[in-house]
């Protein structure tokens, strides 16, 4: 096996050689720049010659890693002269040398040993930057195409499918009744029972109502909705359009001539759009039923007196506001759904993959959603 790839550097008066041995592979790059830095002077090489001679082998690794080392020694990569390759060795070497500024930009220098501490983060980073930036013009996008699809569906209404429409409102709407209840439910208990430890220390045990009547409609009830749907209707949404995308049918759609955001797209989208203020409603009346059981048993509030206090401290406003908040929320989840659904690449693990990015961007872009709402509303004086 050929010894990993070293290198002696001879200076002359009238020229300098750079002889090369060994192996010069990615596997060894960290050794090989080591060589690099420990035989080149820092700076004032001139007239080069690289000689070969010596050389088992060259990949195009080896070969950025020469040229970046002699550029930031100083030496013009495009003046050196090779001596002594073989042919196949010589074309990686001149075809690393022709795209250098297209790898490492015209006149950079530095490091670019695979895995050194001060590069790993930096690189993640701007991985994780493009990857993000990626994410969020892949959405922004595919929110132009729904909303196009809609209009389509507007303008038209006969480019509306019903039997595919009230399909997803019974799987969507109908169907999350039972979970949403029992949660709304939970959380509505938990809240005046929170608040009520607090109140009873004042004797203001009456004004559990009024704290739950608002935190609830307002923000607790929307925001539960919109977390089980993106749990359990955009996940759902990405998995059934990576699989039909994985097997083809949406392939056949387009085959038949039919509009794929009007057959798939836009039923979900308006399905969703319509089941979330009704769950949201559900959400709210079944949240203070869980209020004033606690209320009942804890604070000695009976449901008389506590839906009297609620007719005065349950404001419309508060109640239209959660409400509005709902079909935004449920846009959000339906874009990022139907979005990943239909970006699948061809393989199981990328659905998995996807019905789990799915569920974190929603919630993610349900809260900032609802931030820039608190922000809105605040500036608004509601």
């Amino acid at each position: 096996m050929p010894s990993n790839g070293t290198c002696r550097y001879e200076a002359t008066d009238a020229d300098s050689c750079l002889r090369l041995s060994g192996a010069w592979r990615l596997s060894a790059l960290g050794s090989i720049d080591e060589s690099l830095r420990s035989c080149l002077p820092r700076s004032g090489i001139g007239g080069l010659v690289v000689d070969g001679s010596a050389l088992d082998e060259i990949d195009t690794a080896g070969a950025l890693a020469l040229w970046h080392r002699l550029k930031a020694c100083g030496a013009d990569p495009q003046r050196v002269e090779l001596a002594g390759f073989g042919d196949a060795q010589r074309a990686t070497l001149e075809l690393v040398r022709s795209r250098l500024d297209e790898v490492i930009g015209p006149g950079a220098v530095g490091e670019i040993v695979l895995g050194a501490p001060p590069v790993a983060p930096v690189r993640e980073l701007g991985r994780g930057t493009a990857s993000l930036w990626q994410l969020v013009r892949g959405n922004v996008e595919w929110l132009g195409r729904i909303v196009v699809a809609l209009a389509q569906a507007l303008v038209d209404p006969r480019r509306l499918r019903p039997r595919e429409l009230f399909a997803q409102l019974a799987q969507v709407c109908v169907d999350a009744i039972p979970v949403v209840a029992l949660v709304t439910f939970l959380i509505g208990l938990v809240v005046a029972y929170l608040l009520g430890l607090q109140a009873a220390q004042y004797g203001a045990n009456i004004f559990v109502v009024d704290g739950v009547a608002l935190g609830l409609t307002r923000e607790f009830s929307p925001l539960i909705v919109a977390v089980i749907l993106a749990g359990r209707s955009g996940s759902a949404f990405a998995a059934q359009l990576g699989t039909m995308r994985i097997t083809e049918e949406i392939d056949a759609i387009r085959t038949l001539g039919l509009s794929v955001e009007q057959v798939l797209i836009v039923p979900r989208v308006l399905a969703l759009v319509v089941a979330m203020p009704l769950l949201v409603f559900v959400g709210d009346v079944v949240g203070l039923l869980g209020a004033m059981a606690i209320a009942d048993h804890m604070l000695d509030i009976g449901p008389g007196p506590f839906l009297e206090r609620l007719r005065y401290a349950l404001v419309p406003r508060h109640l239209v506001i959660g409400l509005v908040k709902a079909p935004v929320f449920a846009f959000a989840v339906a874009l990022i759904g139907c979005r990943m659904g239909m970006t699948v690449n061809r393989d199981a693990r990328s659905i998995g993959r996807n019905t789990t990015s799915t569920v974190v961007q929603a919630i993610v872009l349900v809260i900032v959603i609802d931030a820039l709402f608190a922000v809105l509303l605040q500036s608004l004086g509601l």
